[in-house]
């Protein structure tokens, strides 16, 4: 969704809480994020709030609130309707969501090779 909105984008920065698999001590996440740049050539800035605090990001707090509201009393039971619902969700002050499913298969248990050895 980010390349077609923004197709002349050199940088992202991206802000992630500090905790599950994108903590700051993830080999794993830092290695995907390694790839990720490789294959798009984007620069890429990373910001870890600190622990506790995932609740400063603005945009995240404002949205999940609204996520909330908008799904209460529906029945989830399907990831088209999870993400319709989501993709629906606005704020007063118009703020928009744009969600999508994933498809993809990610294998679990993966480990990080060795720092000295090559990916």
């Amino acid at each position: 969704m980010g390349g077609a909105a923004y197709p002349r984008a050199t940088h992202v920065m991206i802000t992630a809480d500090c905790g599950g698999s994108n903590n700051v001590h993830s080999h794993l996440w830092k290695m995907e994020l390694q790839r990720f740049s490789d294959e798009t050539g984007l620069h890429l800035q990373i910001c870890h709030y600190p622990p506790g605090t995932s609740k400063w990001n603005k945009i995240e707090h404002r949205l999940f609130s609204q996520i909330t509201l908008n799904w209460r009393g529906r029945p989830l039971e399907s990831y088209d309707i999870i993400v319709n619902l989501i993709a629906n969700t606005r704020t007063r002050k118009g703020l928009e969501v744009n969600a999508a499913l994933d498809s993809g298969l990610y294998p679990t248990g993966e480990k990080v090779p060795p720092r000295n050895a090559r990916c």
